[in-house]
């Protein structure tokens, strides 16, 4: 019998195996190396692309706050101006209103009748003055209540007194006057019962 060692062959085939095995984990393992550094340039090439559109919101944000502060600048410009406008309109719409009021009182007012005084508070008009008697004060109330732009007359005080040598009432009247002095003098309508 024939007798053939097949050790060598054995130990040619480990060691082929061996080195196959080394081969394959080095495949592997530069496989894994190449997978990781991909994924860890792409991950990093993501952050960086985020971090590049952060940078650029940021940017955006701050000059779209520069801008709502521009915005808040002009509306408060803007409320500032219609502001100032609107008092421009009611001095211009009420500029003759003085020349309406001592026009409306020259006409209401009956004879026998002396004011000392006018004084306006806003809307309120505080008349003072002398009456002959009181049956002429509650004529010049009748005759108010009865304007067009003159209205709620209220006596606050009437008493007696001695000025030079006659005897009047002197009288505390408040009234008030509506800002309709444009409308009323240019269609020139009364209330009835008022005296021209």
């Amino acid at each position: 019998m024939i007798r053939i060692n097949l050790l060598p062959h054995r130990e040619a085939k480990r060691k082929a195996q061996r080195q196959q095995f080394y081969a394959l984990s080095g495949l592997v393992s530069v496989l894994a190396g190449v997978i990781w550094f991909a994924g860890f340039t792409y991950i990093d090439a993501q952050i960086d692309r985020q971090s590049e559109k952060n940078v650029f919101l940021k940017k955006e944000i701050a000059e779209l706050n520069k801008q709502i502060d521009e915005i808040k600048k002009l509306k408060e410009q803007t409320e500032a101006l219609l502001a100032r406008k609107q008092v421009i309109e009611s001095l211009q719409a009420n500029r003759s209103e003085t020349v309406h009021l001592f026009n409306e009182l020259a006409r209401q007012l009956p004879t026998g009748i002396y004011l000392r005084s006018i004084k306006q508070d806003k809307q309120k008009i505080i008349l003072v003055g002398y009456a002959q008697s009181n049956a002429r004060v509650s004529t010049l109330m009748n005759n108010l209540d009865a304007s067009p732009v003159l209205e709620r007359p209220e006596l606050i005080q009437i008493k007696a007194i001695p000025v030079g040598k006659q005897r009047m009432n002197e009288f505390n009247l408040n009234i008030y006057f509506s800002r309709q002095t444009t409308e009323v003098t240019s269609k020139g309508s009364k209330k009835p019962g008022g005296t021209p």
